[in-house]
């Protein structure tokens, strides 16, 4: 018993004396496979939140450019303040940008940056289907879908050291190239569905009428008949009656339209003076976008040729990055089997996407500058109480 109890002492002794010097050896080695983590590892503050937010709207305007005219922007930004301020996350500081394009679409990025787009304004016939699709947009940031959907990619290692997800730039700036090339995706049927319903709500909680999400989605839908598939932007999207219906089944087993019955045309016309019209081709086929009419092309080469140019560029993509967002075909997804063209984003749209070169030859350059807006705690009060919303 007494030699067993000292071979015993001895394998412990030479276990931890082992240890150590493989650690000493290869200390580098072992720390880094002590501490190398995958993006699910962390906890994203809401500081990271905010940061890729304005990170990722930063490629949006600099593709699209900015609509430059402040009295658009201050009303839409007070429209989005009543609404925010009704919402689960009040305290974000939310930003509301009008992107320059005819395209019909609106984008929402982490931390409350929400873009919409010069045609989808020109679209709307009053301030509550605008209160509608902002709400519908401010329910991703509010559901968290972004984050969520970041969480679940694979593949995506963090730096050794790296304790947020802003910690290493480098990482930092291959996260945020990944996260806009997955919301350009689209959400999932789930994700978009579940914007739709926290969207009526925090609308109609500031006494917008209710209707207003549905009106735009009926007026998208009418688009969608009326114009030809040719143009490609206003392809046909047959889940958008139900999307129509889900609501107003909504409406009535919740009782919404009770007590919220503002509508507001007048103020819309008097602050938005936009008409529609149709995009050019550089705008209407927006490569990755799934936008709120849909802006993919029909044609069934293009999607051929265009899967192509994908499937060849993952392979360069993961060793270059470390990153394998091609394993999920829809990170922001649900991972549901029936997904929806229209489905994505404000009212429907998800992504906003990348112009084709050729617009820079054909049109003046845009201007990626955000409008500067001030707006008082007591202008969004007297805003609410002008309108008589709540």
């Amino acid at each position: 018993m007494k030699r067993v109890g000292v071979l015993l002492t001895f394998s412990l002794a030479f276990l931890i004396t082992s240890t150590v010097q493989v650690e000493a050896q290869f200390g580098k080695l072992g720390q880094v496979l002590k501490k190398a983590k995958k993006i699910s590892d962390l906890q994203i503050t809401e500081a990271d939140e905010i940061a890729l937010g304005k990170a990722v709207s930063e490629k949006i305007r600099t593709n699209y450019g900015v609509q430059q005219d402040a009295d658009a922007h201050r009303y839409v930004t007070l429209v989005g303040l009543v609404v925010a301020q009704r919402t689960t996350r009040p305290a974000l500081p939310y930003q509301f940008i009008i992107l320059d394009s005819n395209a019909i679409n609106a984008f929402a990025a982490p931390g409350g940056l929400i873009h919409i787009t010069r045609g989808a304004l020109a679209a709307m016939k009053d301030e509550a289907e605008l209160a509608g699709v902002l709400g519908h947009e401010i329910g991703h940031v509010t559901e968290k879908h972004t984050l969520k959907g970041l969480q679940k990619m694979k593949g995506i290692e963090l730096a050794e050291d790296q304790s947020s997800l802003t910690a290493n730039s480098e990482v930092f700036a291959k996260i945020v190239d990944k996260t806009t090339d997955a919301l350009l995706q689209g959400f999932g049927r789930a994700e978009e569905l579940e914007s739709d319903r926290v969207g009526v709500r925090f609308a109609a909680a500031c006494g917008y009428t209710p209707q207003g999400l549905g009106g735009f989605l009926q007026t998208l839908k009418g688009q969608n008949e009326s114009a030809s598939a040719k143009a490609g932007l206003f392809s046909s999207h047959p889940e958008t009656q139900e999307r129509i219906d889900k609501l107003q089944a909504q409406i009535k087993s919740e009782k919404l339209a009770e007590q919220a019955t503002a509508a507001l045309p007048e103020r819309l016309h008097e602050f938005i003076k936009y008409q529609l019209e149709k995009p050019s081709a550089e705008e209407a086929t927006v490569q990755g976008s799934r936008g709120l009419a849909g802006s993919q092309t029909k044609d069934p080469k293009a999607q051929n040729q265009q899967a192509g140019q994908q499937q060849t560029a993952k392979p360069e993509e993961k060793k270059k990055s470390g990153f394998s967002v091609g394993r999920l075909k829809n990170p922001f997804g649900s991972g549901e089997k029936k997904e929806s063209g229209e489905v994505t984003g404000a009212g429907a749209g998800r992504g906003v996407g990348k112009e084709d070169p050729k617009a820079a030859q054909s049109d003046k350059p845009k201007n990626p500058a955000p409008v500067a807006v001030t707006v008082t705690p007591a202008d969004v009060q007297k805003f609410r109480a002008d309108g008589k919303l709540k």
